[in-house]
C-alpha cells in the first residue's frame, strides 16, 4: 500500500493507492480541480464567501458539483469544496485503473475500495475521539465519508458538535451535509435529520461530547488506536 501526503496551498491531502500511477492521477486531478475553483473565485469573489446556496454561473464540473451539493444541503458552495476535490482525485484513480484509492482532504474522504477500509474517528475532546473506527465495506463506485466539527479545526461552524460524519455516494454532497448538520444539531434534538433524503444520504454519525446520534445506515464501528499524526487537519475523521 502506498501512502503520500500532498500539500498545495490550502489543500492538505493524504492519498492511499496501490500503484504510483494512481497517486499521480489523483494529484493531477486535485490540481486541476483547484485551478477550476480559483478561476471562478477570481471572477466572482462572493463565491468564496457565500454561506447560503449560490450559483456563480457557467463553470467546470467540480464547481458545478459543489453548487448542486450546496443547494441540496442549504449551505454555501465552499462547504462542498473539499469533498468535490477529493472526489475528483479518486475518480481520476478509477480512470487510471484503480480498484482501491483514497483521498482524504482535511477530514473529507472520497474512496473506492475492493477491501474493507477503516476510517478512524477524531472528535476533539470527546471521549470517543481516537478510540474507534468505522469499517467501510468494499464498494465498486466512488463514495464519500465527510466530517465537519464545531469544536476543532479552522472551518466556520455555527454548531456545537465535535464531529458530524456523513456517508453518501457523492463526496461533495456528504461534505455539504456534514457542514449543515454540524451547524444545526444540538444535544437531544434530532430534528435536523428530518431534512435528509435517504435516497441521497446513506447515514450520519454525530458526536457531541459524550453523546452519539445516528441516522440511516452507519458502517460498523470497532475499537481502534487512531494515530492523530495521520490526519491532515484537526477536524478529520
Amino acid at each position: 500500500m502506498l501512502r503520500e501526503r500532498f500539500h498545495f496551498r490550502e489543500t492538505h491531502a493524504a492519498l492511499l493507492a496501490v500503484e504510483e500511477a494512481h497517486l499521480a492521477a489523483a494529484k493531477a486531478a486535485i490540481l486541476a480541480s483547484r485551478s477550476e475553483v480559483e478561476r471562478v473565485a477570481a471572477r466572482d469573489p462572493f463565491f468564496l464567501a457565500a454561506l447560503e446556496p449560490y450559483d456563480p454561473g457557467p463553470a467546470g464540473p467540480v464547481v458545478e458539483r459543489m453548487v448542486r451539493a450546496a443547494d441540496e444541503a442549504g449551505v454555501g458552495p465552499m462547504a462542498a469544496v473539499a469533498g468535490a476535490i477529493a472526489a475528483a482525485g479518486v475518480e481520476a484513480m478509477v480512470e487510471a485503473g484503480a480498484r482501491f484509492g483514497v483521498v482524504e482532504n482535511g477530514g473529507d474522504i472520497a474512496f473506492v475500495a475492493d477491501r474493507p477500509l477503516r476510517i478512524g474517528v477524531h472528535a476533539g475532546c470527546s471521549p470517543y475521539s481516537d478510540r474507534y473506527a468505522f469499517v467501510l465495506p468494499p464498494w465498486e463506485g466512488v463514495r464519500g465519508c465527510c466530517t465537519s466539527s464545531a469544536t476543532v479545526g479552522p472551518s466556520i461552524s455555527f454548531g456545537v458538535a465535535d464531529a458530524v460524519t456523513v456517508f453518501a455516494g457523492d463526496p461533495a454532497l456528504a461534505d455539504a451535509w456534514a457542514t449543515r448538520l454540524c451547524n444545526d444539531l444540538r444535544p437531544g434534538d434530532r430534528s435536523a435529520f428530518a431534512r435528509l433524503d435517504p435516497a441521497r444520504v446513506a447515514g450520519v454519525c454525530a458526536v457531541v461530547g459524550d453523546g452519539v446520534a445516528r441516522w440511516g445506515t452507519v458502517p460498523p464501528v470497532v475499537r481502534a488506536r487512531v494515530d492523530p499524526a495521520l490526519i491532515t487537519a484537526a477536524y478529520s475523521v
